[in-house]
């Protein structure tokens, strides 16, 4: 059943002319038929350059709309519509333009875990993987950093010389990692290193031997010698760690790092996608223009 979905997928990919994007926190089946896996940051690059007429992009609404946003000639298609971000949804382009009376000086920097309408608001945006190298390149001393509030204290305590006011915005999966997950680990592995992703908790990255992004940690994976290894990020980099280390084992910092958002998309929705071009990421262009130039800037870093 499941090779019979990968068939048809491939000859309806063929067909459409489209190219199949998948997060590394996909299941582990449409990982296995993406043409290119992973983070936002490599992700975003890759859609500017495709050239394929069609995106499908397995993950969720934001990382959808950051490829039209990027790609407008292309056509993007995100097989389940209800794929969302509760951290996205925890910052609006209304209550951004209120808070950014507050703060008139700020260089407003956005995570590109955000909705188009906010990156519009936004003067530069960043992603995990290279958010201390965007707060370092901005001339002003005073950021204003939404949504994510974790990432945000992550890069306060590397750069001493800003000002940064953080949005109270988290992801509820890495914010889930408690210092009850990290005690046991502790006990049971105690010699084991603990790679974790900067949504964590402050005091969960404390304690960590290695702090960076989904593919941060895919590199650092490689580089340690260790057998076993500690990963506090959502449970689907396992599928990319597995393959590229098998000689190592890993253990999830907590058995409750799984998003129910990026698990939503099955083979058969890619499939329902392709075959019936449905639901298609639209973004009005005065809000396309202005999300561009923000992700642009971090691009062009």
């Amino acid at each position: 059943m499941i090779e019979d979905m990968k068939s048809k997928i491939l000859r309806l990919k063929k067909e459409k002319k489209a190219v199949i994007l998948a997060h590394n926190y996909q299941i582990d089946e449409v990982q296995e038929i993406a043409d290119y896996i992973g983070d936002s940051l490599a992700l975003s690059k890759i859609a500017m350059n495709v050239k394929e007429d069609t995106i499908v992009f397995c993950g969720v609404k934001f990382m959808a709309e950051t490829a039209k946003i990027l790609a407008p000639d292309k056509k993007v298609l995100l097989p389940v519509a209800e794929a969302g971000c509760p951290m996205a949804d925890m910052v609006t382009a209304e209550n951004l333009r209120k808070t950014k009376k507050e703060y008139p000086e700020a260089v407003v920097v956005c995570y590109v875990n955000s909705s188009a309408d906010v990156k519009a608001e936004s003067d530069i945006c960043c992603t995990s993987a290279n958010a201390l190298e965007v707060i370092k390149s901005i001339d002003s001393d005073k950021i204003l950093f939404v949504p994510d509030r974790n990432l945000a204290s992550y890069i306060k305590s590397q750069v001493k010389d800003k000002q940064i006011d953080m949005w109270q915005g988290f992801c509820i999966v890495h914010n889930r990692v408690s210092e009850d997950n990290l005690s046991y680990i502790k006990e049971n592995y105690p010699v084991a290193p603990i790679l974790v992703h900067p949504e964590c908790r402050p005091e969960i990255i404390e304690h960590a031997d290695f702090v960076g992004s989904t593919s941060e940690i895919i590199k650092k994976v490689k580089e340690l010698k260790d057998k076993k290894i500690i990963i506090g990020t959502e449970e689907g980099i396992l599928y990319t760690l597995k393959k590229q280390n098998p000689d190592k084992e890993f253990i999830l910092l907590s058995n409750k790092l799984a998003c129910v958002n990026m698990k939503k998309t099955t083979l058969q929705d890619v499939s329902n996608a392709l075959e019936n071009d449905i639901n298609r990421i639209e973004i009005d262009e005065t809000i396309r223009e202005k999300a561009y130039n923000s992700l642009i800037r971090m691009i062009s870093l």
